[in-house]
């Protein structure tokens, strides 16, 4: 339009009249409002109330703007396609024409149908397959750019596969078979046309209001804006913005774009919203939960209310809730029917709950809400509901406790909180950023390009030397530590600087320094002192007496430690060995290393088993590479890791040293502290200045929005980062597939040939050309062959190693000019370069199931390749990435990035793991462990930061409460799982079998609350894939749309059936295992990620599973569980040949067995010609005989013995009948013995059996009892299954035809309510003397047999529990022997008493001497020795053991003084049941025979503890049933508390170790300030646990605390003990006895125990 039509088209005549001269028959009057009231009811519906304010204006481009987009348009697809084309398709104007505000680009087209969206699935797989694994975003952005250019209309097949070719990258071979494949899909997408006008119409409409970005209107409308409509190139000359050390880069502007992604992509789930959603949420910005409570109610009252549309909303929302508070208010209105339906539908009940679904199901946009709360929840939500009940009345049963609680019981505070974990746990993991802006370097520049940023931040230039820094040259060190470093001559400025501390000081270490500064070495510095602490003074090495674990983060620098460590400190006879999930070590190999690499989860999986702590307390050195990783998800690991090993060193007493290495990061301070390091003596900080060769960095952030452009971008930005450096440095391009070297080295060598630019990276005449010609033609990778005469080359782990080799050759000798490769070669390879150029910062995580960030750890190492410290004074680093994540590389890269902890992540799991090792029983303990966490230095540092609220500090300064509380919150969840035992009332806790499950396969809770719920005792494989394919290791994994058709390929190929559609992660998971298993190929190097992290995780979970059916008793779903195990890891299915199993034998001649169905035993029978001709192969007939004899094998025989009614023992032999070879069977065969009932389902007992190599030839025997009940069942199975092999089971029935139970045994006697019998009872005063003083009345047991011992002489057998005073009752029978010796009715008497053990007898001895010797009556103890005739003649009362008596009386018939025995008491007659059973009852029986002999009568007295058969027992002595006292085991007189904790560590050494703790807190629990007595097997541990409980004394500062008397009174006592280990405990008042100790030493322990003086 003209200046002259643009004026007058506003002049008075021109519109004066217009209203005039309107018609009036155009205008309907019967529509005006006539000023009446009416009702607004049924005016409103959801679409007002989803309406924006300005939605219903008709809005149209002005005809300018649309004529100038459309230039650009057409200039744009000029300028790309290279000269003038004809116009592009509606689609590509519609995308051209996108509102120029909006912040993220979508996709143009959606399906709308299911036959276009499987259409669209192919496609998308077609792209991929021709572009490699790319994130969604940018196969869906080349999806659209693939359809825009196949529905062009009247456009040439010729035409579109020119662009299709053009548009997939230079070089793509694009033959008609592929386009025919793309136009063929492309016409099953129907609806792309109405899709595109849709979209039309909505950008018509203005499709802003998810963006919502404000329009200034500039004041200079009426200018000309005619430049708008092109950006000339003179416009985007690159302008360089210097920053000086106060420029800063906010992470608002670099963050932007990704918080507007993040919130476009986090969906409100309606599972999520209950009636109190609201009230959660605003309780995280008011602490008090009144205030949270009654916004809550107002919030909903403005969302709820029809009269408000979307902006009224807003605006009252604000007022209301302020401006801080805006992302919330912007999701509340984002939300809004979902949250006010969803909190209606749980507030209401009965007929208003169906009136609500009512109205929701008839409204469009209401009916998705309320479809996907009805859908059927899975095991996770469920829990998560649950889980959200419980919290809420958890809160509320801890108020009500707290107002009832007077004084606190166990620990000094209570939880007064119940926290949701999950909300405190940070959700971006390890991209945190903890700060809001980055400060770069002074002489910083930001450059802006046309769809980039760059940001160069300058090298940083070396500090210059102090005086007094000085290198330490090599002969400083000690002669025998010069080893290691031979060739250096000094150790360089960081080694210098640390050597004092390191190889002279026992102190902990934490050292930051730039990757490249030496950091190995300065860990090799405190190695050589530990070795230099364990020197003999011949200069040999006490190697069995330390173990060192270097801590790698990942397996390749694991064994990259391996081998450099290996060979340097092989020239002193130490083992280095690699402990990680890919390498296992033996008990035997494990003690033969001295240093031990490990990856974290490996170390962290051995210290939580107590069974392995008879090595792990053998550490004295932890190095720990790389601690920076804290701040990651893995960074819970280290904690526990750290955690655990100060507190050992605290509780043993035994120095560990702890050295943490770490790349420059800011909190240095923090970490050392965790690491209790003293920060004068053992931290040292190095910044990037020390770095040995400088760096210099660029970082790029591509702004474009379509995912599609910034792809093509990225390749066209790194080739111009190359073409740079071409000519003058070596270049590494580091890229994130095996796939993405190929395509980007092809894209950088067809650039170059296109730009006729690629002889600035060899020069046609150069050496270098014919050098790589000539090796082009030996190598065996095609597409290296093609691209190594032009300079370029690939490199990464897929290849050949000689290929890969000469690359590393060619590329060390300058040859190769630019090398492509994966983050590998950075990894296991020192190759550096001038120049290091990240592409791009995704790589695919299958853990998280999507396209994540790369770590800080491989960024940081890629960055570590750039300079060669021998050729450059400097090196250059370049990251190209996308625009929002600028800001957290910057930091990183610039020790600007704290390092947080991601501890409440994982708490509930780890405090599981302390549990089932024993180190924290109780609220209290787990709070104290939790103060050694990184967790709790930072939230004393930034408590806001983890949620706590800065003020408590000032009342709780060591933040004891908050940690009550997460302790609290933690085990309640852990309780709810049924992992532990939680007694809220004492704050016990008490592992159970599942927890020991989860804690020992590294099992979540998650997980274990899956299997708790899904596991049954009949389960079919179909129902054990689906239970493994649910577990939450897999909760990320996710179904793409591109990679649907290769799963419903595998789905058809799977033997066992998926019920869930192909839609489900969880059918993924399960076609992804059984893929496995079956050996299928796949597509695509996602999905074969994810079959990588779901196969490593598959062995480990399932053995968790097959843990919990065995524990559980389930035999079928047990033998099931355990052959998957096999399955899984042999690759094979059960139905298939065990030969599978073998290597050697070709597939052809296995599947020829398998196809002839002749059965395994058959085969065995068969000799080796035989089995050669039945696969008529004749020369592998003895391959398959040996391979068949080494499967393992045996046969069982069992001998079934009852023991009582319901319990029978079985004597199983086992006899091995199989070659054992150690190569294929290890030093060892596990098997697993399973005894089922008749039915097969219930496991009656299991144990684990171990066939050691060197036993393997010679038959063993197993005993156990196993229950049974009546009826007896007519047999059970004995089922013996190897724990590694699949097809090695042997089954055999043992038959109960001919059993025959024991009778039923009689009932205990009652104990009668009969008044005490006085001493007067006894009517002789002599006899009363000697107990008065002691005890006035005898108990209720010695008054019930009073009448039977004493006034009878009847053979007697008294059995009741220890201490209920049967040594009196043997002493009323010798009563009764004197008065009647006394009264004349007796002539001669003597009485002997035979007690089983010698100490028994000894103690017996000493008592009676002293108390029958004021009688008069000589008390004698036989000694089996010669002396034991006279002995016997010149005493009354004769003690002995059933040996000396069995001896003495053997010749009874010479020996008249063994006939006149007149009194004979057997005491502990129980034991007649072992050892010393046999001999107990050959005396006995004499005894007997003796009296029917000579007819005098032997009055014979038993005494035990309670037994089953004490019939069979009172027969055998001759005592009647009215002489037969047998009381039940509870008739004790002090009642007895019986408490049985299990260990399940077959090792004994282990065991036992494991058990020290908890025998400490049942000491300090049950006996505080009382005797204590503990039992243990032999002399050995009666030293050690009496050393242990005064170590963990000591460890809780208390170190006196069982000695109960002034050390000076026990002075003189300890002089007399010569043992120093028993001088040393008793001093801190615990003793010990076993019979190695002198009868000195024996007497003074006794003495200082029975005066209380020693607990």
């Amino acid at each position: 339009m003209s200046e002259a039509a643009k004026q007058r088209q506003y002049e008075y005549r021109a519109n004066s009249n217009l209203v005039l001269q309107l018609e009036k028959g155009k205008r309907p009057r019967d529509s005006e409002p006539t000023g009446e009231v009416t009702t607004l009811v049924g005016k409103f519906n959801t679409k007002e109330l989803m309406s924006k304010m300005g939605d219903k204006v008709s809005r149209a481009r002005p005809a300018e703007l649309d004529e100038r987009l459309k230039k650009r348009q057409q200039k744009k697809r000029e300028r790309d396609a290279g000269g003038g084309k004809e116009s592009r398709s509606k689609a590509r104007k519609i995308d051209a024409s996108l509102n120029v505000l909006n912040a993220e680009v979508d996709a143009v087209y959606r399906p709308q149908t299911r036959d276009t969206r499987q259409a669209y699935d192919v496609l998308l797989n077609l792209i991929q397959k021709e572009m490699g694994d790319k994130p969604h975003d940018v196969l869906q952005s080349a999806a659209d750019e693939v359809l825009a250019i196949l529905k062009e209309e009247n456009a040439k097949l010729k035409e579109q596969k020119r662009e299709l070719a053009s548009l997939f990258g230079r070089g793509k071979k694009f033959d008609d078979d592929k386009f025919s494949r793309f136009i063929n899909v492309s016409r099953k997408i129907t609806d792309y046309s109405s899709m595109i006008e849709m979209r039309g119409e909505e950008e018509k409409k203005g499709g802003d209001e998810e963006i919502e970005v404000p329009v200034i209107f500039d004041a200079s409308d009426d200018d000309d804006d005619s430049g708008l409509d092109e950006v000339k190139e003179e416009d985007m000359v690159e302008e360089g913005v210097e920053a000086d050390r106060t420029f800063k880069i906010s992470s608002k502007t670099f963050q932007e774009d990704k918080k507007m992604e993040e919130e476009k992509q986090e969906e409100l789930q309606v599972r999520s919203i209950d009636a109190f959603w609201l009230q959660r949420q605003l309780a995280e910005y008011y602490k008090d939960a009144h205030t949270a409570a009654t916004m809550a109610e107002k919030v909903f009252e403005i969302l709820s209310n029809p009269e408000n549309d979307n902006v009224a909303c807003e605006n009252q929302l604000v007022e209301e809730l302020d401006y801080d508070k805006f992302n919330f208010i912007r999701m509340l209105r984002k939300e809004r029917l979902k949250i006010v339906y969803c909190m209606k539908l749980a507030r209401a009940k009965g007929k208003e709950k169906a009136d609500i679904e009512k109205e929701m199901s008839n409204d469009a946009k209401l009916a998705p809400i309320l479809q996907a709360l009805k859908k059927t929840s899975t095991a996770t939500d469920r829990n998560m509901e649950r889980e959200r009940k419980k919290m809420m009345e958890a809160n509320a049963r801890m108020e009500e406790e707290e107002a009832n609680q007077t004084s606190d019981t166990f620990w000094n505070k209570r939880p007064k909180a119940m926290l949701d974990l999950d909300s405190l746990a940070f959700q971006s993991g390890a991209r945190l950023m903890s700060i809001k802006e980055c400060k770069l370097p002074k002489n910083s520049e930001i450059i802006n390009k046309k769809g980039y940023q760059e940001v160069h931040i300058p090298c940083l230039k070396q500090k210059p030397r102090s005086k007094d820094e000085k290198f330490v040259p090599i002969s400083d060190l000690p002669s025998w530590a010069h080893l290691p470093f031979k060739g250096m001559k000094k150790l360089n400025r960081v080694q210098s600087r640390v050597y004092p501390s390191a190889f002279k000081t026992p102190h902990n270490l934490l050292i930051c320094a730039p990757t490249g500064a030496g950091k190995t070495n300065c860990a090799l510095l405190t190695i050589l002192r530990e070795i230099g602490m364990h020197m003999n003074e011949d200069g040999s090495i006490n190697l069995n007496a330390f173990k060192i674990i270097y801590v790698a983060p990942m397996k390749s620098l694991a064994q990259e430690m391996v081998m450099n460590f290996g060979n340097r400190l092989k020239g002193y006879g130490m083992k280095v060995a690699e402990l990680t999930g890919d390498s296992q070590l033996t008990k035997q190999q494990i003690d033969e290393t001295q240093l031990l690499v490990v990856t974290p989860e490996k170390w962290d999986i051995i210290t939580r088993k107590s069974g392995e702590r008879t090595y792990t307390q053998l550490v004295k050195l932890v190095i720990i590479d790389e601690i920076h990783l804290l701040h990651d998800s893995r960074g819970p690991v280290l904690e526990s890791i750290v955690a655990r090993s100060i507190r050992q060193i605290e509780s043993t007493q035994q120095l560990i040293r702890i050295v943490g290495l770490s790349a420059t990061l800011p909190n240095y301070k923090d970490v050392a502290m965790f690491l209790r390091v003293k920060l004068d003596k053992g931290l040292f900080f190095f910044d990037n200045s020390y770095r040995p060769c400088p760096l210099q960095q660029q970082y790029i952030g591509i702004t474009a929005k379509k995912a599609f452009k910034r792809y093509q971008m990225m390749n066209e930005i790194c080739y111009d980062k190359v073409i740079q450096n071409a000519g003058k440095n070596q270049v590494l391009v580091f890229v994130h597939s095996r796939k993405e070297t190929l395509t980007t080295a092809r894209f950088l060598r067809d650039t170059a040939l296109e730009n006729d630019e690629l002889n600035k990276f060899l020069a046609d005449d150069s050496g270098h050309r014919a050098v790589l010609q000539a090796e082009a033609e030996s190598v065996k990778h095609e597409a290296l062959a093609d691209l190594l005469p032009y300079g370029f080359a690939i490199h990464h782990a897929g290849m050949k190693k000689e290929d890969r080799s000469l690359v590393e050759e060619l590329f060390g000798d300058r040859h190769i000019q630019v090398l492509v490769c994966t983050a590998t070669l950075a990894w296991g390879v020192n190759l550096p370069a001038h120049t290091v150029i990240i592409k791009g910062t995704q790589i695919y995580s299958p853990e998280q199931g999507t396209w994540v960030e790369l770590s800080p750890l491989d960024i940081m190492q890629m960055m570590g390749r750039a300079g060669r410290p021998q050729f450059d004074t400097l090196g250059e680093g370049i990251l190209i990435t996308s625009h929002s994540e600028l800001h957290y590389y910057l930091s990183l890269l610039n020790e600007q990035l704290p390092i947080e902890s991601q501890y409440i992540k994982k708490l509930a799991d780890n405090l599981n793991a302390e549990i089932v090792l024993g180190t924290v029983q109780n609220v209290e303990e787990a709070v104290q462990w939790l103060g050694y966490t990184y967790l709790y230095v930072r939230m004393l540092r930034s408590p806001s930061l983890y949620s706590v609220d800065p003020s408590s500090l000032e009342s709780d300064p060591v933040l004891e409460q908050r940690r009550v509380d997460l302790i609290h919150s933690a085990a309640t969840t852990l309780e709810k799982h049924n992992m532990i035992k939680y007694n809220r009332q004492s704050g016990t806790f008490q592992g159970t079998d599942l927890g020991v499950v989860s804690s020992h396969y590294y099992i979540t809770h998650q997980s274990m609350a899956v299997f708790n719920e899904y596991l049954k005792p009949h389960m079919s494989d179909i129902e054990l894939f689906r239970v493994f394919s649910l577990s939450s290791e897999f909760q990320f994994i996710t179904v793409r749309s591109e990679e649907k058709m290769e799963l419903a390929r595998l789905l058809d190929k799977v033997p066992i059936p998926v019920k869930e559609g192909i839609d489900e992660p969880s059918a993924k998971v399960n076609v992804l295992l059984q893929a496995y298993i079956s050996r299928l190929s796949l597509e695509g190097y996602a999905l074969m990620a994810d079959m990588v992290y779901i196969t490593q995780s598959a062995g480990r979970i399932m053995r968790a599973m097959f843990e919990i059916v065995l524990k559980r008793g389930w035999a079928a779903a047990a033998v099931k569980t355990l052959n998957l195990c096999n399955m899984i890891q042999h690759r094979m299915w059960g139905a298939q040949s065990p030969l599978r199993q073998f290597r050697g034998i070709p597939p052809g001649i296995i599947k020829r067995i398998e196809g002839k169905e002749f059965s395994w035993d058959r085969l065995y029978d068969l000799a080796a010609h035989a089995i050669g001709e039945l696969v008529r192969f004749p020369s592998v007939g003895k391959r398959i005989h040996r391979c068949v004899h080494q499967l393992p094998r045996v046969e069982l025989q069992a001998h079934v013995q009852p023991i009582t009614r319901t319990v029978i023992r079985v004597e199983l032999k086992i006899d091995p009948d199989f070659a054992f070879d150690e190569k294929l069977h290890g030093y060892a065969s596990p098997f697993w013995i399973i005894v089922e009932d008749v039915d097969g389902e219930t496991i009656l007992h299991h144990e684990f059996f171990i066939l050691k190599k060197q036993f393997a030839k010679e038959a063993h025997s197993v005993s156990f009892t196993v229950p049974i009940h009546e009826p007896v069942p007519p047999q059970y199975f004995i089922r013996m299954i190897s724990d590694r092999w699949l097809g090695s089971e042997t089954v055999l029935p043992v038959s109960f035809r001919h059993l025959i139970l024991p009778e039923k045994y009689s009932a205990p006697t009652e104990l009668l309510d009969l008044q005490p019998l006085p001493i007067h009872e006894l009517q002789h005063e002599k006899f009363i003397k000697l107990y008065s003083g002691q005890f006035e009345v005898f108990n209720p047991i010695q008054t019930q047999v009073f009448n039977s011992v004493y006034k009878n002489d009847n053979n007697v057998l008294i059995t009741a529990p220890t201490g209920s005073g049967k040594t009196v009752c043997a002493e009323l029978a010798i009563f009764r022997m004197l008065s009647q010796l006394a009264s004349g009715k007796k002539i001669s008497g003597r009485c002997v008493y035979i007690a089983p053990l010698e100490a028994l007898a000894k103690e017996r001895y000493a008592d009676w001497s002293k108390k029958f010797g004021k009688l008069g009556i000589n008390v004698v103890m036989l000694t089996g020795g010669q002396d034991d005739i006279r002995t016997l003649k010149a005493g009354q009362i004769v003690i002995s053991t059933p040996k000396a008596w069995d001896i003495l009386s053997r010749r009874w018939k010479t020996r008249k003084d063994v006939q006149t025995v007149s009194l004979f008491i057997v005491d502990e007659i129980h034991l007649i049941g072992g050892d010393i059973g046999p001999v107990l009852e050959v005396v006995v029986s004499r005894m007997r025979y003796i009296a029917a002999q000579t007819e005098n009568k032997i009055r014979i007295v038993a005494l035990g503890t309670s037994v089953a058969n004490a019939k069979d027992l009172g027969d055998w002595i001759g005592a009647t049933s009215s002489y037969l006292y047998n009381f039940h085991p509870n008739v004790r007189p002090v009642p007895l508390e019986i408490r049985v904790q299990g260990f399940h560590i077959n090792h004994f050494p282990s065991r036992m170790l494991a058990m020290s703790k908890p025998t400490f807190l049942a000491v300090k629990r049950l006996s505080a300030g009382k005797p204590v007595i503990v039992f243990v097997p032999s002399r050995k541990q009666a030293a050690r646990a009496a050393v242990e409980l005064m170590t963990y004394a000591a460890a809780e500062d208390d170190p006196k605390r069982y000695l109960h008397a002034d050390e000076d009174d026990i002075k003189e006592y300890l002089a007399q003990i010569d043992t120093a280990t028993l001088k040393e405990t008793l001093s801190c008042g615990v003793g010990f006895l076993h019979s190695g100790l002198k009868e000195k030493e024996k007497k003074v322990v006794e003495d200082l125990y029975n005066a209380d003086a020693i607990q």
